[in-house]
């Protein structure tokens, strides 16, 4: 698997250099700006970029702006973003634009070589990770929203699969029986996209999503950001493709 790094820190860089080489990886470039990052990925052609969100000259978003660019240009070449802390505005741009083959990790994460390891796999292969802190920030919500009526457990089972793991990673996690994570997938999808049909009236994007219908795009309710959004529609939309990708799994409820 190809991969291209863009990080400034010259320790972090080279470490990510030889952790992905060991885990066998093969670095075909590692950059310290996201011009360079560009360059790199349209000579290269990776299977995955992974970003830093801040880079020169201004240490601010250039990261991001490039991992957005990417998206545009290169859909085909995943993207996983590194931060040093839990940006939401970053997170919320990201996820407005793409809900797969997309990860935001806190580099903390890095250090569980493993785990990391398993994530920028996942996300090569088209699917996602989301650094559980991540997750939490964009599941806040008013007490009225329909994700209030999960129970907890339905709710930590979301959470994870929001994360990108897999039912055995979720029966690990919780450390209960893979029958039982069937039951509290089936039922937090369930009740959580029968409460997003009603607020969404049934719109044919919505209803795309929860069957599971692989077209991408805006027409199946996939929110792309606008320069005339607020910060808050910003977050709002970023939220609406996380509830989407989550109630992504199969369905065994039906809807009259």
């Amino acid at each position: 698997m190809r991969v291209v790094i863009a990080e400034d820190s010259v320790l972090l860089r080279e470490g990510l250099t030889r952790l992905l080489t060991d885990g066998g990886f093969e670095v075909v470039d590692a950059v310290t700006d996201a011009d360079q990052l560009l360059r790199a990925v349209g000579e290269h052609h990776p299977d995955v970029a992974v970003v830093d969100v801040r880079m020169p000259p201004t240490h601010t978003d250039e990261g991001i702006r490039a991992a957005l660019v990417l998206g545009r240009q290169y859909p085909e070449v995943a993207v996983l973003v590194l931060s040093q802390y839990v940006e939401e505005r970053y997170a919320t741009d990201l996820l407005s634009e793409r809900t797969s083959a997309v990860g935001y990790l806190l580099k903390d994460r890095v250090a569980h070589v493993t785990d990391f390891l398993d994530a920028l796999r996942r996300v090569a292969a088209g699917g996602t990770a989301l650094d559980p802190e991540v997750v939490a920030q964009l599941l806040v919500r008013r007490r009225t929203d329909p994700i209030d009526r999960l129970t907890p457990r339905e709710l930590q089972v979301l959470q994870l699969m929001a994360e990108g793991r897999s039912n055995n990673g979720i029966t690990e996690a919780l450390r209960v029986s893979p029958s039982a994570v069937e039951k509290y997938r089936g039922s937090a999808a369930c009740r959580h996209a029968a409460s997003r049909d009603r607020y969404l009236t049934r719109s044919d994007g919505y209803r795309a999503v929860v069957r599971r219908v692989p077209t991408p795009g805006a027409a199946h309710g996939l929110r792309p950001l606008s320069s005339t959004q607020t910060g808050a529609e910003r977050s709002n939309d970023a939220r609406s493709n996380l509830e989407m990708q989550l109630a992504s799994c199969p369905l065994t409820c039906t809807f009259g």
